[in-house]
């Protein structure tokens, strides 16, 4: 596609590869393990529903995920964190267990260090989408650098009338360009905050 070429070569990159695949529901994503081999996907509902500039729009943030190298960043920010989680949870398991008598430090270390796994694990998500909201205002922000900040706006507003009442499913959900309302473990920031944070940039 011209327009994904056009982006690449703003951001110095080799053109990803590009598809177009069959769904009625509006939306786009990028997805590949560096920044020079990457795919920008958007679903027949998406360029259906959406103007020649509210489209480029989109790929601009699409190629801005591309180009700020957020597929393979998100990817290591989990890994470093699941690291943590299970480092910390072993080292205070095994403090614990340690004050135990030795016919059951093993027991309590198992049991403390499962619970300690699934406390730190729920708070580390709260971090890893806390990141992936920041991408997306990012993303929006590069988008608005290469294509213009009013046609990012259109799109999103666009996508806030077309967003239809069944979600993504859950494995994917992290794929969608829509935003619901914002909360801890929302992948992406509301539309309306998107519209927001990229009206104050005109």
């Amino acid at each position: 596609m011209h327009t994904v070429d056009k982006l690449a070569r703003q951001w110095d990159l080799k053109c990803p590869d590009v598809a177009i695949y069959d769904s009625p529901e509006p939306n786009a994503f990028a997805t590949g393990a560096r920044r020079n081999h990457a795919l920008v996907a958007v679903s027949t509902g998406l360029m259906n529903a959406m103007t020649r500039d509210e489209v480029e729009a989109v790929l601009g943030h699409e190629m801005a995920h591309v180009g700020n190298g957020d597929m393979i960043t998100m990817t290591l920010i989990q890994g470093v964190v699941n690291t943590f989680v299970i480092f910390l949870s072993q080292i205070i398991a095994r403090l614990v267990a340690s004050n135990v008598r030795e016919g059951g430090s093993q027991a309590i270390f198992s049991l403390v260090n499962m619970l300690l796994q699934v406390g730190f694990g729920f708070l580390a998500s709260i971090i890893t989408m806390w990141f992936s909201r920041q991408r997306e205002y990012r993303a929006d922000a590069g988008a608005a650098k290469f294509v213009g900040a009013p046609k990012m706006i259109a799109a999103l507003k666009r996508l806030k009338e077309a967003h239809s009442a069944e979600p993504l499913p859950k494995a994917i959900n992290a794929f969608g360009i829509n935003g619901g309302k914002d909360a801890l473990f929302s992948t992406h920031p509301s539309l309306d905050n998107r519209i927001a944070r990229l009206q104050g940039i005109q």
